[in-house]
């Protein structure tokens, strides 16, 4: 049976996609005191770091929870996410930089603003840090790559890559209905559906036909 060597690099590589984080709640155990447990399951409730002091049965979350996972991300949202590179030796690291793309069906996109800088040393428990901002305007499955690029011991340059894989949704249906009238005159009718998991607020809603006709909306108040 063939073995793969495992190769135990100087510095480590953190991604975390940049969402709005949510409340995290404590468990509700509870039991009468007189019961078998007596008091320990309401100690350890009371004790729960994520409850509220003197109303830990009413699961109300004081601390917010962090994204855990990439998700999905709907189509014309901002993709953004948080890259750290962090020195876990206990000697400098020479020549450090990331290098972040994102790869979809049809192209690779350069992302991260630090493959644009010089490598740099990182000193004992530094990280090197960077912030990703992309606009997505594709749909279907996007692979985020990470490369790392860093000085071994051996004064030779080693690199590795992480792959976060994520799917980019539509966030809208649009059906439309055309009624011809007898006066030349084209009546469309258009229905939007919100297909995403939370509420959407539609700032606008236009049609942008050609020059050949004249667009009236029957929508104004």
């Amino acid at each position: 049976m063939d073995t793969k060597e495992v190769v135990e690099h100087l510095v480590a590589l953190k991604v975390m996609r940049l969402t709005k984080p949510t409340l995290i709640s404590p468990k509700i155990v509870t039991c009468d005191f007189k019961d078998l447990p007596g008091n320990i399951i309401n100690n350890f409730l009371k004790d729960d770091a994520t409850s509220v002091v003197q109303m830990e049965t009413l699961a109300a979350g004081q601390f917010l929870l962090l994204p855990q996972s990439f998700g999905n991300i709907y189509l014309g949202e901002t993709f953004s996410c948080y890259v750290c590179v962090h020195n876990e030796t206990s000697q400098p690291v020479q020549s450090v930089s990331i290098k972040a793309d994102l790869q979809t069906s049809s192209q690779r996109i350069p992302l991260t603003t630090q493959q644009n800088q010089a490598p740099i040393m990182l000193d004992v428990d530094e990280t090197l840090s960077d912030v990703i901002h992309h606009e997505v305007k594709d749909l279907g499955t996007h692979i985020l790559v990470c490369e790392v690029t860093y000085m071994s011991n051996y004064n030779t340059l080693a690199s590795f890559r992480k792959f976060f894989k994520f799917e980019v949704m539509k966030p809208l249906d649009v059906k439309t209905k055309f009624y011809n009238a007898e006066s030349d005159d084209v009546f469309v009718e258009a229905q939007v559906q919100n297909i995403t998991s939370g509420p959407i607020i539609l700032e606008q809603v236009s049609l942008d036909s050609s020059h050949n006709f004249t667009v009236k909306s029957l929508n104004e108040d």
